[in-house]
């Protein structure tokens, strides 16, 4: 999933809410344009500017922040504001180039009143008002800056958002802000303006783009971590709040923060809104970090009589990837994760990596990576896959991501049916009362459109202390193409789902075809669902009971896998057929880099451990 970036050129998503706005005009204002006309007004009490289109002539207020990258321009704020809360008193100018203004100058814009929409309009984000084409007048400077509001946990309400008006798509772009009964409105209403926060638990780490993630809430569904789960559609976590910085790197390093640290002091700027965050404080000035010391967990070897099944992404790992990052997953393996005796890997990558060339084996990249865990102290593994066909499987362009099995040969045996390639469908039989693979490892369901630009199922046969376990690895469609949970639609829309409920059909039709051989069949469906475990997709994986999210064993407070945008959340998943879910089991989310600033990949593996 991607991070949020800063916000670039404004003029391709500002057509669709603005191209009759004079956005794209030259700078300066019409000679008609009104005058007298203040912050709030263009504001107004709603998400899209009842002035849109309209130029403006003299609207003053007070710069309260300066941006000289990216979307380039300032911030300004009224310091005579209206009395009603629904109306926000700042607005951003966008100037294009590196605005002639400082913070506290006291300053006069005429210019066109306008909706940019980060990342388009297809992307259902909201829209920001703004003021562009500007001229600027600097009246005076060293002036106070507004009181900054205080962003907080008794001023966040607790609802998240307006369910949309249908006859508007769901859009609530119609609809009157009502600050005091949701989250999202809150937000909204203070869209610009100088807004502060106190100390504040860090719920999503610093990412590469010099962000992370606060909670003002700090009781709202939090875990013994520090994070914040997210547990259901209609349960936002309505205290997240991202942070960035407007001081550059160079003359102010973003620091580094993990989950369940502190951002203590005053955190204090401008209140933005971008294409994947939503909304953020800008900061003019930053709180301090305070370590809270959150180190990676490890989970506990399993027994002698213990099957251990775990499942990994590895994050496109592939031979140009240095050194350190296969020591450092190996050392996971082995160290965190215990060398469990099965592991099932996502996000192998062919041994040319993103090089476009042709390449579908993975052999290098496998022969790497397990010597890299016998360096570590771990068991000499081996592997089973099968190689993509080539550019047809999604993922990075050219990297031919695949799943792969390794296990231990000291504790448990593969049993090879060959004849499976990359487009043959691996079936069941019934074979001396019990069920087999026709082919292990064999792919489920090629063929199916489920799988078009997807990673196609990889199924086998394991054989642990007599008896045969049955693993299929996966790695579901992605979300991207989802709206952001601040999207103004809402609910929002989620079109990756459409995918993954067909791929979860798919592979819930195949384990029944297993039991349907076998009844008390052991079977284990792993890897990257990217779905969360209250999802459709994980019903469906599930369907009529032949298999249970195995998640769902420990509290709800520890079920996540993930972090994104300060949401701790399940993607990776391992569920269970009924023989094993009958019986004593162990699940273990193993939390090792989704909470961290650095990271050796942005899952966390999941461990099962169980008596066959």
């Amino acid at each position: 999933m991607p991070s949020s970036v800063p916000r670039t050129a404004a003029v391709p998503a500002l057509v669709a809410l603005a191209m009759a706005s004079g956005l794209l005009a030259g700078a300066g204002a019409p000679a008609s344009a009104a005058s007298g006309v203040r912050i709030h007004g263009i504001q107004g009490t709603g998400r899209i500017s009842p002035l849109m289109g309209t130029p403006v002539a003299n609207v003053p207020g007070i710069v309260t922040g300066v941006r000289t990258s990216g979307s380039r321009g300032f911030w300004m704020q009224d310091p005579e504001p209206d009395h009603d809360a629904a109306t926000s008193e700042g607005v951003f100018v966008f100037t294009g180039s590196v605005p002639a203004v400082a913070v506290g100058d006291s300053v006069k814009v005429s210019g066109t009143v306008g909706e940019y929409i980060p990342g388009g309009a297809a992307s259902g984000n909201q829209s920001v008002t703004q003021i562009a084409s500007p001229t600027v007048t600097v009246v005076s400077s060293g002036n106070p800056l507004p009181a900054p509001v205080v962003i907080s946990e008794k001023s966040v309400p607790s609802a998240y958002a307006p369910k949309g008006d249908p006859a508007a798509g769901n859009s609530v772009n119609g609809l009157r802000l009502k600050p005091h009964v949701y989250a999202l409105d809150l937000y909204e209403s203070l869209e610009g303006m100088n807004v502060r926060i106190g100390g504040s638990r860090v719920v999503g780490a610093t990412d590469p783009y010099a962000e992370l993630w606060v909670t003002v809430k700090p009781r709202e569904n939090d875990n013994r971590r520090g994070g914040t789960v997210y547990g259901s559609y209609t349960s936002q976590n309505t205290g997240r709040l991202q942070i960035q910085q407007l001081a550059p790197a160079a003359q102010s390093p973003f620091p580094a923060a993990n989950v369940g640290d502190t951002l203590t002091g005053i955190t204090e700027g401008p209140l933005d809104y971008n294409q994947f965050g939503g909304y953020t404080l800008v900061a003019r000035t930053l709180g301090t970090v305070t370590d809270k010391k959150l180190r990676p967990e490890t989970t506990r070897p399993q027994r002698a009589s213990e099957l251990a099944v775990a499942t990994y992404n590895v994050e496109n790992l592939d031979p140009s990837d240095p050194q350190e990052k296969f020591d450092a997953l190996a050392g996971a393996v082995v160290r965190n994760l215990s060398s469990p005796d099965i592991l099932a890997l996502e996000e192998i990558q062919d041994s040319t990596g993103a090089k476009d060339d042709g390449t579908v084996s993975a052999e290098e990249t496998l022969a790497k990576f397990t010597a890299a865990i016998t360096a570590a102290g771990g068991p000499s593994y081996a592997w089973r896959a099968i190689d993509p066909e080539d550019k047809k499987d999604g993922g990075e362009p050219g990297g031919n991501i695949r799943q792969v099995f390794l296990y231990n040969p000291a504790r448990v045996s593969f049993t090879d049916r060959p004849g499976g390639d990359a487009t043959t469908a691996t079936g069941v039989v019934r074979t001396g009362g019990r069920a087999a693979l026709t082919l292990s490892p064999g792919r489920v369901d090629p063929a199916n459109a489920a799988w078009t630009n997807s990673r196609k199922p990889l199924a086998g046969e394991f054989v642990f202390r007599g008896r045969t376990v049955f693993v299929i690895a996966n790695h579901f469609a992605s979300k991207g193409g989802d709206e952001s949970l601040t999207s103004h639609h809402q609910p929002v829309n989620r079109s990756s789902e459409v995918q993954r409920l067909q791929q979860a059909r798919s592979v819930n039709a195949f384990v029944k075809d297993i039991l349907a051989a076998q009844r008390d069949a052991d079977v284990l469906v792993v890897g990257d669902i990217n779905d969360f475990e209250f999802s459709a997709t994980t019903k469906a994986l599930a369907d009529g009971g032949a298999l249970y999210p195995a998640v769902k064993s420990l509290p709800a407070a520890e079920r996540y896998s993930y972090v994104y945008q300060g949401n701790s959340q399940v993607l990776d998943q391992i569920l269970t057929s009924p023989s094993i879910t009958s019986g004593p089991f162990d699940y273990d989310s193993v939390h090792i880099n989704a909470e961290f600033a650095r990271q050796n990949s942005d899952h966390d593996p999941q461990v099962l451990r169980f008596r066959p």
